[in-house]
């Protein structure tokens, strides 16, 4: 029987994606996303809460996130829940949920503040956009 790992968010890069390359030489990329869960209390009181989603993305994928994934970059990310579990030097076991990126999509403007929010209707689609000193990307290259 098959069953469904999907997992959607949609927030904002915590740190710069960390890049590296396994001895087989594939590219991963690991960073972190926030998502924010806003309601109101039965006391009318507004709260908050953040929740921190550690992704990896491999390969190709692992270089695009690399070049233009920045800190506070507004993106949507897709992919399966995958968690593991290690021993550290002491002995103690640790365990990590994440998601393994199967897609991922910039919502900002390359160059743009990743204060502004989403784009309006009349701005400049994102691949007509070019930040200076960047060769231009062919959408059909990218593997999503």
């Amino acid at each position: 029987m098959n069953y469904l790992n999907k997992s959607m968010i949609i927030g904002n890069v915590t740190r710069d994606p960390e890049i590296r390359t396994t001895s087989q030489g594939a590219s991963v990329a690991t960073f972190t996303v926030a998502t924010n869960l806003r309601w109101t209390n039965s006391a009318g009181e507004r709260q908050d809460k953040t929740e921190y989603h550690n992704v990896v993305a491999w390969r190709r994928l692992a270089e695009i996130c690399g070049q233009y994934l920045k800190k506070g970059s507004k993106v949507f990310v897709e992919g399966r829940l995958q968690t593991r579990s290690w021993d550290d030097a002491q002995g103690l076991k640790h365990w990590r949920t994440e998601i393994i990126a199967e897609n991922m999509i910039m919502l900002d403007r390359p160059g743009a503040n990743t204060s502004t929010g989403p784009l309006e209707n009349n701005d400049v689609p994102l691949a007509d956009t070019l930040v200076e000193g960047e060769e231009q990307v062919n959408v059909e290259d990218i593997p999503f």
